[in-house]
């Protein structure tokens, strides 16, 4: 594990080494304003498939929804600080996200919903219920549990959800994370 100083010394140090994991905080000296968040972008511009989980104290939208759509959408997280209160769990999510998988705080998904309506106006609201415990990062067994329905029930739901996002299958996509950014920026909850 490395420790940096600031958003340049972390792009350097991703650029001498290739680590399993970056996190970083939003905001990070000099100007303390969103250097990490700007980092990170920088990162997965020349390095798509790094896997970034940011912590922000805040919730920074047009930043967020631009990470979160950085290297199709795989290997990214955005987490608020303060709502990570069990360790089991955030190492978890960082496993997760280092795996490849997505990791976005509830708070920040309900935040980037507020922008538009438009993509998942056509879900029904047990699909946007599906869609949105997707976007928090669980599987169709968790989605099971939560929402105590059939494990069928949850993949005729997720199904329908492509169909409706227009999202068919593609070796090249990962339809769950382009379904998950079209209802982050649907506004619809």
């Amino acid at each position: 594990m490395t420790a940096v100083p600031d958003g340049a010394a972390l792009t350097a140090a991703v650029r001498e080494s290739v680590p399993d994991l970056v996190v970083t905080d939003v905001r990070m000296p000099p100007a303390f304003a969103d250097e990490g968040l700007r980092a990170a972008l920088a990162l997965r511009a020349t390095r798509p498939d790094l896997p970034i989980v940011v912590l922000s104290q805040y919730i920074e939208p047009d930043g967020a929804a631009e990470l979160l759509t950085t290297g199709g959408g795989k290997a990214i997280g955005y987490l608020l600080k303060d709502r990570i209160v069990d360790v089991d769990d955030f190492a978890a999510t960082l496993r997760r996200v280092a795996a490849g998988g997505t990791a976005v705080d509830p708070q920040v998904v309900a935040r980037l919903l507020r922008r538009r309506a438009e993509p998942v106006a056509a879900l029904s609201p047990r699909e946007r219920e599906v869609l949105g415990l997707i976007a928090e990062g669980l599987s169709n067994a968790a989605i099971m549990r939560a929402l105590e329905i059939s494990e069928p029930a949850v993949g005729k739901h997720v199904r329908a959800i492509f169909t409706k996002l227009g999202l068919p299958p593609d070796d090249d996509t990962h339809r769950r994370v382009l379904a998950v950014l079209a209802y982050l920026g649907s506004g619809i909850g």
